[in-house]
């Protein structure tokens, strides 16, 4: 009796573990690598780190939520999941002509004239500020909700019902959807850039551009392609966020930090870098901000149980900790995680 009390204490602590932290943190890891894969891009066909890449997720985000009220006001919907996926095309489209408009204005010059890295990183903080004031214009600094559908895969309730534990696992249908998206959206990724004469021409181009030069690659051709592939990412990267949390302009500029924390934690340059360093990102946020008093709790013996709430820091400084992390692996290892990889 004794044992089987101890492993449903186990089971129990693992619940509260997956509600608070591992769930919580996949879904936030699969936005964070969505958005790092859209800078590593830039970084390594562009060659420059694009501040405004945050702001380009809200602008995305920005589209689709006025396309999805257009189509709730139609009655339009997609059932359980959120009417947000049908606006989404949409979304990128705007996106990529809003990019497109920022290529040909700004930076094509400095392309033009071979301008040094950090003459770039200068134009796109411009180009931050610009798409920041552009979104607030339009749609306000407040947040706004814009999910509808099904609330949760599995709630609480039917996770008890079904199990008859105390705790209850709940899965909501953003995070599901977070996470199957992702998986997606980098499977085609990988699919585009490794099996399409494109994305064969975007690897050479971001290998050795004068070389790539020399074959008969198109440099223009490589630049657009580019920036449509990270308006999509973008987009759906921004929506997703914003579906699973709220949407607010300037959260999307503090996702700039842990963004740019995955990316050179992974490697500057490396898609599967990009991936990795969003997964680390989140969980180091989510397991250094969290109070594990509950989970202690049922893990350790009754004489064990913590009495404060064994929280190492406070949720205030989840952006402190990217801010680290990404200090320590610059110390350490400058090249990221995945040194020689590249698109």
């Amino acid at each position: 009796m004794g044992d089987a009390a101890s492993d449903i204490q186990l089971l129990n602590a693992f619940i509260v573990f997956m509600n608070f932290v591992g769930i919580p943190a996949i879904t936030y890891g699969s936005q964070l690598a969505l958005g790092a894969l859209g800078l590593t891009l830039v970084y390594g066909i562009l060659r420059f780190s694009n501040f405004a890449h945050g702001d380009t997720m809200a602008f995305g985000t920005m589209i689709t939520i006025l396309i999805t009220w257009g189509f709730q006001s139609m009655g339009l919907s997609l059932g359980p999941l959120p009417t947000a996926l049908l606006a989404l095309p949409f979304g990128i489209a705007a996106t990529a002509i809003w990019l497109l408009l920022t290529d040909r204005v700004v930076y094509r010059f400095y392309r033009r004239q071979r301008a040094v890295p950090v003459i770039y990183l200068i134009a796109s903080a411009g180009v931050m500020f610009v798409t920041n004031g552009v979104v607030r214009f339009i749609i306000g600094p407040a947040d706004q909700r814009f999910t509808d559908g099904e609330r949760f895969v599995v709630s609480v309730r039917e996770f008890k019902a079904m199990t008859g534990l105390p705790e209850g696992l709940a899965i909501k249908t953003t995070q599901a959807l977070t996470v199957v998206t992702a998986v997606v959206v980098v499977a085609l990724l990988f699919w585009f850039l490794n099996r399409t004469r494109t994305g064969k021409s975007m690897r050479a181009f971001s290998d050795n551009e004068d070389l790539a030069l020399l074959s008969g690659i198109d440099p223009e051709r490589v630049v657009m392609v580019t920036w449509l592939i990270v308006a999509a990412l973008a987009t759906i990267a921004g929506t997703l966020y914003g579906l699973d949390k709220t949407f607010k302009p300037f959260v999307y500029f503090q996702l700039l930090l842990p963004m740019f924390a995955a990316a050179v934690i992974g490697g500057l340059g490396s898609p599967l870098g990009a991936i990795a360093g969003g997964y680390i990102i989140a969980f180091a946020e989510v397991i250094i901000t969290y109070a594990w008093k509950k989970v202690l709790t049922y893990a350790l013996p009754e004489s064990w149980e913590p009495s404060g709430l064994v929280q190492l820091l406070s949720t205030d400084y989840k952006l402190a900790v990217s801010f680290a992390l990404l200090v320590v692996v610059l110390l350490i290892k400058p090249t990221g995680l995945f040194k020689g990889q590249s698109l």
